[in-house]
């Protein structure tokens, strides 16, 4: 189709925060790699007034919307339709407008696969997942559906941890419990974990968890979902304990790719897009030995 026939739509990321979200960067770069007139913006949105700024979207007539922190399970009861993968995390990362219909998605865990790639043997590992928010629910359902052994939730709040060792453990990895943040200084839930993830935004104001990572086997990967030109205190630590990181640049990049797919029914343009990203400081590289890690640390998503 001819990028003239094409009616122009606007598109956005909906969090708070969210200035240091590099989405635009990326998205309207695809845009342009697609020919395609759209525009892609920030949008600062607390929870309590996002079933207002939804129905102001509807009135504009956007052609989608992504969700960031603190806003993804607030936007499941928003929503008209959700899709099977949106209803099997429990949160909603990605918007549709389908006529007058809101249809819910989550992109989040596919994109986390994606950028997991083989760097991790899943099927019967352990992962230590640090958080219980909507990018944990992603998460902890793609580990699920990767074949993950056993899952321990680490999270602040003890019952909102319980929920998500609940739900996870009923989506098929019955070996799932939760701990209390301060249940990983002593470093015995990562005694013999493959993976640990830290899904929290703590990264983004530099806050540091209490963890011994060189508790974790010498193989094991760190994750933080933070991305940014520098390292996150979480990752750095992992770096000095000689242990492997990525952040989460490159899952920015996939689940962005499925959103573009998703509201544009084409073919998302990965290299213009990671191009993008590089751009602005991201380095979307492979986690390589500690000693040789680059270092980075987030933006802010």
């Amino acid at each position: 189709m001819a990028a003239s026939r094409v009616h122009a739509r606007l598109f956005g990321v909906l969090g708070d925060p969210v200035d240091h979200s590099l989405s635009p960067a990326m998205q309207n770069a695809a845009f342009a790699a697609a020919r395609l007139p759209h525009l892609y913006l920030r949008y600062r949105v607390a929870p309590p007034a996002l079933e207002e700024a939804l129905a102001d979207a509807r009135r504009l007539r956007m052609g989608g919307l992504n969700l960031t922190v603190p806003l993804k399970e607030t936007a499941l009861p928003l929503c008209d339709v959700l899709t099977a993968e949106a209803r099997r995390i429990g949160a909603v990362n990605t918007l549709l407008f389908r006529g007058d219909r809101l249809v819910g998605d989550n992109t989040d865990g596919r994109g986390f696969l994606r950028a997991l790639g083989d760097r991790v043997r899943l099927g019967g590992a352990h992962t230590v997942l640090i958080g219980a928010g909507g990018s944990a629910r992603a998460v902890g359902a793609a580990l699920v559906h990767a074949g993950c052994g056993r899952i321990t939730v680490a999270n602040r709040t003890p019952g909102r941890g319980e929920q998500l060792a609940a739900r996870l453990a009923t989506l098929g990895c019955p070996d799932t419990r939760a701990i209390s943040l301060a249940g990983l200084a002593g470093g015995d839930p990562l005694a013999d974990a493959a993976l640990v993830v830290n899904t929290t935004p703590l990264g983004l104001g530099g806050a540091r968890l209490a963890l011994r990572h060189g508790a974790s086997p010498p193989r094991c990967l760190f994750i933080d979902l933070v991305y940014g030109t520098q390292p996150t205190p979480f990752l750095a630590a992992a770096v000095r304990a000689g242990r492997a990181t990525l952040d989460g640049g490159p899952m920015l990049l996939h689940q962005g790719a499925l959103a573009f797919e998703t509201w544009t029914g084409r073919r998302a343009p990965l290299a213009a897009m990671a191009r993008a990203l590089s751009d602005a400081g991201l380095v979307l590289t492979q986690p390589r030995a500690a000693r040789s890690v680059r270092a980075r640390r987030p933006p802010r998503p």
